[in-house]
């Protein structure tokens, strides 16, 4: 920010210059030429009168010596014609080929019909030597007129010219430095309390909440600085929330499950002393129980959530899905259902801690809640190659967890509103809180991915998880075939069904 103030102070600061200095160039060029012109005519002027005394009076000799003084005074070169367009006097002295030269001039001839005239020109004259010629009319009587012919040399005008040049560049660089320090300092002044900002903000969008704009409050313009006490102002009311957010988590955590487990012990002990009339509304009652503990585990969860969603870190999704399903078979075997794992890797993602063993143990809680004795649910992970062909990543930038199941499965609208908070499905017969897909889907979007309900090919649901995939040293994790939709991986389904099957 502060080379761009700068760049803009300093075109600025040219654009004027050049609007004030060029023109000033020209003008006093132009005029530098003028003088030079008016120089020459009086010059000339001069030496006719002269010329005219002298022819008249026959004192040629004294001709000759004036015509040689003024050219030795003036630097140039002066020539006198007669009536006829003949040398009279010249120095210095010139060839017959180039008196007859000069005497063809329209300068030359303008005076001997006896008019006064100037030539400036622009080529190489006398020697290579640019040149202003004025050329006046000398009488002799009888309406016949002689002429007199001045070329004075513009070195010195041109010297002159380029001196005032030289000194307007060197006045123009010299504003230009000590505008560019002075913009130097506003755009510090200004840029810094905007950096400032912008890495307080950065850090604050990270998660630490006891950043402040300390600078930006004390230097910089009053709106930069009205800005950051507004920053600080936002960053401490936020802190103080979400610290009281957290402390209301903790205290919850503790003021709501003990209740809930003196309940529970309460109505288990009370099982033995209730009429058999009366035991489905106990039954009902624990489950109402075991349905109010989970959802407040979820709502903890959640919290908890808020805290560390900011912290991602590299995760070994293979281990925890290996690891998970050996957790989890022992409770797919006492329903009579059979857990397997898919043979594909993933490797490495971005996860926030723990978040892949709370998302793979509510998914697989949900396949189990919807799963038949004798079904199959499958925990898949893959890490699907770029749709496009030649392209130079030979690893997508997803890793994916796969949990299929063979339930009833969901309409599309009912897959869109399963992420909602306390949805559940209709006709859901046992209980559930309503926040374990939510939770799932939170996990993931803190990790920098996202969750979503597909079909299954076979008629159950495939629920996706996608993580950032983190690329191993190597380039790869393994071998990985292309990505294929539940839709469209019926046949490999069968194929692990049917294993799974046969192993029970």
């Amino acid at each position: 920010m502060t080379r761009r103030l700068l760049l803009s102070y300093l075109t600025v600061a040219l654009l004027v210059l050049l609007c004030l200095e060029v023109p000033l160039g020209v003008v006093y060029g132009r005029v530098e030429q003028q003088r030079a012109a008016r120089a020459a005519e009086d010059e000339a002027e001069s030496l006719a009168a002269y010329a005219a005394v002298s022819l008249a009076g026959g004192r040629a000799a004294a001709l000759d010596d004036r015509v040689a003084h003024c050219a030795a005074r003036i630097g140039g070169q002066v020539a006198v014609f007669d009536a006829e367009g003949g040398l009279t006097a010249s120095s210095p002295p010139l060839a017959p080929a180039s008196a007859r030269e000069l005497a063809a001039r329209s300068e030359v001839r303008s005076a001997l019909s006896g008019r006064a005239a100037t030539d400036v020109r622009t080529g190489p004259v006398d020697g290579g030597v640019r040149g202003l010629a004025a050329a006046a009319p000398v009488p002799l009587g009888s309406s016949r007129f002689g002429a007199v012919r001045v070329t004075l040399p513009t070195e010195a005008v041109h010297g002159r010219v380029r001196g005032v040049w030289l000194t307007l560049a060197l006045v123009g660089l010299l504003v230009l430095t000590a505008v560019a320090a002075v913009a130097f300092w506003l755009a510090r002044w200004t840029s810094r309390p905007i950096l400032e900002l912008e890495r307080a903000t950065a850090r604050l969008a990270e998660g630490d909440l006891a950043v402040r704009a300390t600078l930006a409050t004390s230097t910089g313009p009053p709106e930069v600085r009205r800005l950051a006490v507004t920053f600080n102002e936002t960053a401490a009311r936020l802190e103080h929330l979400l610290e009281s957010q957290r402390a209301f988590a903790g205290e919850a955590s503790h003021q709501l499950k003990t209740p809930l487990a003196a309940l529970r012990l309460r109505l288990d002990n009370l099982e033995p002393d209730v009429a058999a009339h009366a035991r489905s509304g106990l039954t009902a009652a624990m489950t109402e129980t075991e349905r109010l503990a989970r959802m407040v585990e979820g709502l903890l969860a959640m919290a908890r959530l808020d805290e560390k969603a900011v912290m991602r870190v590299p995760v070994d999704l293979d281990r925890i899905a290996v690891d998970r399903v050996q957790t989890w078979t022992p409770v797919f075997e006492a329903r009579g259902c059979r857990l397997a794992l898919g043979v594909e890797h993933a490797g490495q993602a971005l996860a926030v801690p723990g978040a892949v063993e709370q998302i793979l143990d509510n998914l697989l809680s949900n396949a189990l809640r919807v799963s038949r004795p004798g079904s199959v649910v499958l925990v898949d992970r893959r890490c699907p190659r770029p749709a496009r062909r030649g392209h130079r990543e030979h690893r997508s930038p997803w890793a994916e967890l796969h949990v299929i199941d063979e339930g009833p499965g969901m309409s599309p609208e009912q897959r869109e509103r399963a992420f909602d908070r306390f949805w559940r499905a209709p006709g859901s017969t046992e209980g559930g809180s309503g926040l374990g897909l939510s939770l799932v889907q939170r996990l993931a979007v803190a990790g920098g991915g996202h969750a979503v309900l597909e079909e299954a090919a076979g008629g159950g649901i495939d629920a996706v998880v996608r993580l950032p995939s983190i690329p191993s040293r190597g380039g790869g994790s393994g071998p990985s075939r292309p990505f294929q939709s539940s839709r469209g991986a019926a046949g490999r389904w069968t194929t692990i069904r049917a294993n799974a099957a046969s192993t029970t």
